[in-house]
């Protein structure tokens, strides 16, 4: 089951859900992807929202539909790394957003970033 939050359409979460396992490589350019009704009894989902969310996805050109093969992943490779790079974009636009909520500074929020580089290598 699919972590899914209530303060946003579940159709755009269940679409960032797949975009991301597009950009991480669970699901390789040109690979078929699974039926609509499998993903969303994988995600717990009624299969018309899992539906609108894969409608997302081609209007975005991540994915594609084939009549005679169902979904496939973009070959495109531009498109992937273009997906990848905006989902990143978005994840730290919502970190620095809640740091400065919290009263950070940019400087300070570098130098915690530089930290935790340091302590991970260390781990």
């Amino acid at each position: 089951m699919w972590k899914l939050d209530t303060d946003r359409p579940i159709y755009l979460q269940l679409s960032e859900h797949l975009e991301l396992a597009i950009c991480s490589g669970i699901y390789q350019p040109g690979e078929r992807i699974p039926s609509v009704r499998e993903l969303a009894a994988e995600a717990g989902v009624n299969p018309n929202t899992m539906q609108r969310a894969l409608a997302e996805l081609e209007r975005k050109n991540v994915i594609v539909t084939f009549r005679t093969n169902g979904r496939t992943v973009t070959e495109d490779e531009t498109m992937i790394k273009e997906t990848r790079n905006a989902l990143a974009k978005e994840q730290v636009h919502d970190f620095l957003k809640k740091m400065k909520e919290m009263g950070f500074e940019k400087e300070e929020i570098v130098d915690l970033l530089k930290e935790e580089e340091q302590d991970s290598k260390a781990n």
